[in-house]
């Protein structure tokens, strides 16, 4: 016992330390290397070596530049608790860590937070970070006085520099053609990949503030857009898969109810700009295509909904996720999420139906045009059951918990597909809200804002990098509907619309479909853009485009 406490020296804290981080918490990212090299050869096997060596020195050096007298402990004993956690959920769910994951956890709700705690959880980082750190405070750390310390930690710096530079120039070949075509390996690499991300998202967040830019100053709407009040209903979607629709071809009732709407318009090929809420949701109302959005400089620069209002476009919000992620922070917005409504909500969380709740009456008071945008909380996981009434648990068994490793793959699909029947119903009653008030020129346009991996490769959630994320979580549905009176004001053709609905869209398109939606006039406006022009009447089509004196 009296050996397993001895006292240490900081160098040799350090190498054990590195030694710890590498192999027990870093399971994800030896695994994947494994994947990317089988089958095995004498290289391959070199290469792990080498690779083991690179990042333990690696670590090594970082390490002897922070564990210093009065900090050392206290420090490893945060980044091993924090790595416990960060490399359980690696582990749990196949994540990948950079900023906007960071940001994307940052921005979660208690709710969906608490969803992603377990058992299991505490356990593991009690065992991986809490173990360690009690062996740490009952071992005695040794410091030499101030000047051999310093001598003897640079000699120590230089040897892990050497065995660093070493590797590399020994394996630079090897290493940059594996590091080039399999980016996503550093993402793995636990705790640099969240100290780097944690860091860089920091550094956005805390830039200098900037002055709100201002865009689509000059837009107005067509006096001539139609007699009787428009309302557009622009239902943000949460975390739905286009393949689990049953409009698209899913062998699965998933939309028994919308299948009986008559007019319904399917988009079978529709693809967000972000895997993860915080990114998506900014990104679908920016006047920025996906390629050059930036989401620190959306936060200080107008979107599609000021814009609206800019024209005299009515403009609210009603959220029943986590927030609107900046974007409505201009416009009228009431957030439900938080509600305790015993007729939609229990544990927490409310059911989406209560994003239609008094929608009958704000139709009958309806004086202008108004854009409506209901933010579900839709498919989010882990926790699928929650999202849904019993009522609605048609597909079985079910996942009953967060953790989803405990679930056969068929439970957590089973599970998915209960939430994408209850949006369904949901959508089906606000069509049939729309539809029972003739007064109002009425429309609906739902699209999801990611889509989700349910296990396949072994990867579970979503906000994977999109350059590697799969389709599941980029592939999303979307839907139009729109009331007769619309379509007579605007010159729509439904025909028309049944047959370009098939080409492919993104939510680059949206901004540019809902002006064009609304009759709203500013430069911003691209036709080409707008997924509804060309099925406009020819004098409706070109009014959005078209600025007066």
């Amino acid at each position: 016992m009296k050996l397993l406490f001895r006292p240490l020296r900081a160098e040799w804290l350090a190498l054990l330390m590195a030694l710890l981080f590498v192999t027990l918490f870093n399971l994800p990212f030896w695994r994947h290397l494994l994947q990317i090299m089988a089958p095995l050869d004498g290289q391959d096997l070199r290469m792990l070596l080498l690779a083991f060596v690179f990042v333990t020195a690696f670590f090594t050096l970082l390490l002897l530049l922070l564990l210093w007298p009065k900090i050392a402990k206290p420090l490893l004993t945060l980044l091993l608790l924090l790595t416990a956690a960060v490399s359980y959920f690696m582990n749990q769910y196949g994540v990948l860590i950079d900023s906007d994951m960071v940001r994307n956890a940052l921005q979660t709700d208690v709710a969906e937070a608490g969803d992603l705690l377990s058992v299991k959880m505490a356990l593991t980082v009690l065992l991986l970070g809490g173990l360690p750190s009690w062996w740490l405070w009952r071992t005695p750390l040794r410091f030499r006085a101030a000047l051999p310390e310093l001598g003897v930690r640079a000699l120590a710096l230089l040897l892990s520099g050497a065995v660093l530079l070493l590797v590399a120039l020994g394996a630079y070949q090897d290493f940059a053609s594996l590091f080039r075509n399999h980016r996503e390996l550093r993402l793995e690499l636990t705790p640099s990949n969240y100290l780097q991300a944690t860091s860089s998202y920091l550094r956005k967040v805390n830039a200098t503030p900037q002055p709100l830019l201002r865009i689509g100053g000059d837009a107005r709407r067509d006096a001539a857009a139609g007699a009787k009040p428009r309302l557009l209903v622009l239902v943000v979607g949460e975390t739905a898969r286009a393949d689990h629709f049953s409009l698209n071809g899913y062998p699965r009732p998933t939309n028994p109810q919308l299948a009986k709407v008559a007019g319904l318009v399917n988009f079978p090929d529709v693809w967000s700009c972000g895997t993860e809420t915080a990114i998506s949701v900014p990104c679908m109302f920016s006047s920025r295509p996906r390629d050059s959005f930036d989401a620190e400089e959306a936060r200080h620069r107008e979107n599609l909904l000021d814009v609206l209002a800019h024209a005299g476009v009515q403009v609210s919000w009603r959220d029943n996720n986590s927030g609107c992620k900046e974007v409505c922070k201009r416009v009228a917005s009431s957030m439900l999420y938080d509600s305790n409504d015993p007729r939609f909500c229990s544990g927490g969380e409310c059911h989406d139906a209560i994003l239609l709740d008094s929608l009958a009456a704000r139709l009958q008071n309806l004086r202008g045009d108004s854009v409506l945008v209901l933010h579900q909380k839709g498919s989010h996981g882990p926790a699928y059951y929650k999202r849904y009434p019993a009522a609605f648990a048609r597909f079985g068994p079910v996942c009953e918990t967060g953790e989803l490793q405990k679930c056969s793959r068929e439970q957590i699909v089973n599970a998915f597909d209960n939430t994408i029947l209850y949006t369904d119903q949901v959508l089906a009653q606000l069509i049939a809200t729309l539809q029972a008030a003739p007064q109002v020129a009425s429309s609906m346009l739902y699209l999801s804002d990611h889509g989700e991996s349910l296990g396949e490769n072994n990867l579970y959630l979503h906000a994977t990098p999109y350059l590697i994320a799969p389709d599941a979580q980029k592939h999303v549905p979307m839907l139009a509907w729109f009331s007769p009176q619309w379509q007579q004001d605007s010159g729509l053709s439904g025909s028309c619309l049944q047959a370009t609905s098939k080409q492919r869209y993104s939510h680059d398109n949206l901004f540019h479909s809902v002006l064009g939606l609304m009759a709203v006039r500013t430069a911003l406006y691209q036709p080409a853009l707008d997924i509804f022009a060309a099925c406009r009447a020819p004098q409706t089509a070109a009014a959005p485009a078209a600025l007066g004196a």
